[in-house]
């Protein structure tokens, strides 16, 4: 279908249909005799392509790629047409066509005329939200294990399908019954801890390693206790109510909840507004929040992939002996794929852009035997993510290397601006006196999704 796209697209650049006022969809439906045509030449090709091998799937890729570009650029050219369904299709096949069109759309800074800048503007934050999605994988890791029989096989099934690590001293041949569906990443995990009686601690491991311990003998089922739902997991972990005989409006009872989430996607920041928030208890009696004005949010960092918040709740009048459900919405900020920025430090104020980022040596500087390279990082429509959870810039993966593979380490930085897009922050590496002969590597997420999604944790006990 792809190639029939790109026949007929050649085919259409070859009447001026925007000159006689129709759209580029709308030409398909009015020049039925194209299409046939299409379906011939499309017959053609393949056979052509069939014949060539992989050079002639080479050739076809190619001229796809040129078909697409001459696409993208017509659809520009009719943002400013004079008929006003035209402009209309043009910038919706411009969005239908995907975040590839970006490469080739003008410049944010090209002079056009005021229509066609506004509807570029739109193109263009819908393509930038596509490739955003695009790039952060919103949904649970799925893992399987149909055939596992015990401990050492369920881990190593869930080490191949989320790339997570596990430590621990467990005995391996500890039996774990399979379970024939596909389960979340956090689901699969406390099935089997809870049949080997162990439990997560996540001050111990590393970053992408689960520190695996033997479980306190008190420690209710993992899998009844929590509620999973994207890559979280959710688990109510205290209890405490207060009333206060002078004065009724401190009431309250708070419920702490531990949220974890898959350590390959550390939340740049995550939050649960309490305005969202709403329960219901056993005796059937509603739950609501003490203020529904504000939010809660929550600390993230890579090292531990948990933390923990407290819900402030209105005190229940009755004795209900359990919170039947506690529902509410999370709200994050969730990193895209990680892209690597290769600047010489040899070429002045060296700078590349990549999706949504800029990263550029701003200068080099001597510091007693080292030296510090002063890198600009900005992302566009940063939003919150420079806000108030500028943590992840600062763990960000940097280094600089030689061209024989020769690599250091930065030893320390220091942060020197900081404004609403972007931050300025000095490394400081030990390369010596042939600077010119590094290249400073900076890897980091391009870009940031916001994810909501709502959760409820069951069964909650008071008593």
């Amino acid at each position: 279908m792809r190639t029939l796209t790109v026949v007929f697209a050649r085919c259409r650049r070859s009447f001026p249909f925007s000159k006689w006022g129709i759209g580029p969809r709308h030409a398909m439906l009015t020049i039925p005799l194209l299409l046939v045509s299409a379906l011939l030449l499309e017959s053609a090709m393949a056979q052509e392509s069939a014949g060539g091998g992989e050079a002639g799937t080479e050739v076809d890729r190619e001229a796809e790629r040129r078909a697409f570009k001459a696409d993208v650029l017509e659809w520009v050219d009719e943002l400013d047409s004079p008929t006003l369904r035209v402009r209309k299709e043009a910038e919706r096949a411009l969005i239908e066509a995907g975040p590839e069109a970006l490469s080739y759309l003008p410049g944010k800074n090209a002079v056009v005329s005021l229509e066609k800048s506004e509807r570029l503007s739109r193109v263009r934050t819908a393509l930038e939200a596509m490739r955003a999605k695009a790039d952060v994988d919103t949904e649970s890791t799925r893992i399987r294990l149909n055939k596992v029989a015990n401990l050492g096989e369920a881990l190593a099934a869930i080490t191949q399908a989320s790339g997570i690590q596990f430590q621990h001293n467990a005995d391996p041949t500890l039996p774990v019954n399979p379970v024939e569906t596909p389960l979340a990443f956090w689901h699969a995990l406390d099935i089997v801890l809870d049949e080997t009686d162990l439990d997560v601690n996540f001050y111990g491991g590393d970053s992408g390693v689960l520190q695996l311990d033997k479980r306190d003998a008190k420690r209710p089922s993992r899998v009844d206790s929590a509620a999973y739902v994207g890559v979280y997991r959710l688990e109510a972990s205290s209890v405490a109510s207060r009333r206060n005989l002078r004065r009724p409006e401190l009431n309250g009872l708070d419920v702490g909840v531990e949220i974890s989430w898959e350590p390959r996607l550390t939340p740049i920041g995550l939050n649960i507004p309490l305005g969202q928030l709403s329960g219901k208890l056993n005796d059937g009696a509603v739950l609501n929040p003490q203020t529904k004005s504000g939010s809660r949010d929550v600390a993230t960092n890579n090292a531990i992939a948990f933390s923990e918040v407290y819900f402030p709740l209105q005190l229940p009048a009755g004795q209900p002996s359990s919170i039947s459900a506690l529902s509410g919405v999370i709200k994050a900020l969730l990193p895209g794929e990680k892209k690597s920025f290769e600047l010489l430090l040899a070429e002045p104020n060296a700078k590349k852009k990549i999706d949504a980022m800029t990263v550029q040596i701003e200068s080099i500087r001597r510091d007693g035997p080292l030296h510090e390279i002063r890198v600009a990082v900005e992302l566009e429509k940063a939003g919150r993510s420079l806000e108030s959870h500028r943590h992840w810039i600062f763990e960000n993966d940097v280094s600089v290397k030689r061209k024989d593979g020769t690599t250091a380490p930065q030893l320390g930085f220091e942060v020197y601006r900081q404004t609403e897009s972007g931050v300025g922050v000095g490394y400081l590496f030990d390369i010596g006196d042939d600077v010119g002969e590094w290249t400073l590597v900076y890897k980091s997420p391009t870009s940031v999704l916001l994810n909501e999604v709502p959760f409820v944790i069951q069964d909650i006990p008071l008593t």
